[in-house]
């Protein structure tokens, strides 16, 4: 079995993991959300976007089915509820474990106008201050833009531009909150992390980093998990310790392991483009890829890739 990380950070790679019934496919999974019974949601963008496992990987259940477009991102608030961001649709649904939705914002299949700092236009993520319950939306294809709301979901404000100063985004793809209620954004393609208070005030950032798509923080321990999509362009396309892979930090900005360092690809200890992440009460590691997107279309003949994949913690 591959193992990757080193000392207190070692995680062994798990092949095969999620057991889809006959004849079904993710295409690939966007985002991935563990409840408190360790049973995974992966949102995915095949005809099934909800998948849902137990922790062996054996499927329980799907929903979802003609409601989401392109899933994006997936968030699971403290009251088990997710709240589950299209891209595609321009709209974030909370919903209940079981799929139904309790409210939506945005207008379905309706984008806000190209950058105007209005909700939304291909937004990307939540994050909920554990707090209060307001939450946070990163709009980030077609804005460059953080909203924030209360958590009955009215707009409080907002803030962000399109840039690469502090305060400024390319892309603001995932976002996360740490236990005090400090606001990381994973502003991808200026390669960094941004960290700002709950009113929107620049704060810091992390930086040497490849793309970072998905970003997790576990709030208990202040362990921040970025699955970094890799800055390989045709020229390096083979250079290692580029991306893709999973970094893990302190919320203090101080790296703590990388797991993986070999180019892309889907050799058990390689990763393609890891989009959304997520762990368990184990310790254990969630990658959801969007392989499909970064790689598979554009094969000859394109096919579907492996893009959910398991990293157990090793004790």
């Amino acid at each position: 079995m591959v193992t990757l990380g080193t000392g207190a950070y070692t995680y062994e790679v798990t092949e095969n993991w999620a057991k889809l019934p006959d004849g079904w496919s993710f295409k690939e999974v966007a985002a991935v959300a563990v409840d408190a019974h360790d049973n995974v949601y992966a949102f995915n963008r095949g005809e099934h976007p909800m998948m849902i496992f137990d922790r062996d990987g054996n499927f329980l259940r799907s929903w979802g089915e003609g409601i989401f477009p392109r899933a994006h991102g997936l968030t699971l608030a403290p009251d088990d509820t997710l709240f589950c961001t299209d891209d595609g649709d321009h709209t974030v649904r909370k919903c209940t474990l079981d799929g139904k939705v309790l409210f939506t914002l945005g207008i379905s299949g309706k984008p806000a106008p190209f950058m105007s700092g209005n909700p939304f236009n291909r937004c990307t993520h939540v994050a909920i201050d554990p707090r209060n319950g307001d939450f946070y939306v990163s709009d980030g294809y077609g804005n460059a833009r953080v909203h924030k709301y209360a958590p009955e979901g009215k707009l409080l404000f907002s803030w962000g531009e399109s840039g690469t100063d502090p305060g400024q985004f390319n892309i603001a793809h995932n976002i996360a909150t740490d236990k005090d209620g400090w606001v990381y954004v994973a502003d991808r393609e200026n390669h960094r992390i941004q960290v700002f208070d709950a009113n929107g005030k620049f704060e810091t950032q992390w930086v040497n980093m490849a793309r970072p798509s998905g970003l997790y923080i576990d709030q208990a321990s202040d362990t921040t998990y970025i699955g970094e999509i890799g800055a390989a362009i045709g020229a390096n396309a083979e250079a290692r310790q580029l991306g893709s892979r999973v970094s893990i930090y302190n919320t203090k900005g101080e790296l703590l392991a990388r797991l993986g360092d070999q180019p892309p690809g889907e050799a058990p200890g390689q990763f393609i483009s890891p989009h959304g992440i997520s762990i368990d009460s184990h310790g254990d590691i969630y990658v959801g890829e969007v392989s499909w997107t970064n790689t598979g279309q554009h094969l000859d003949p394109p096919r579907e890739l492996r893009s959910l994949q398991k990293l157990v913690r090793k004790s």
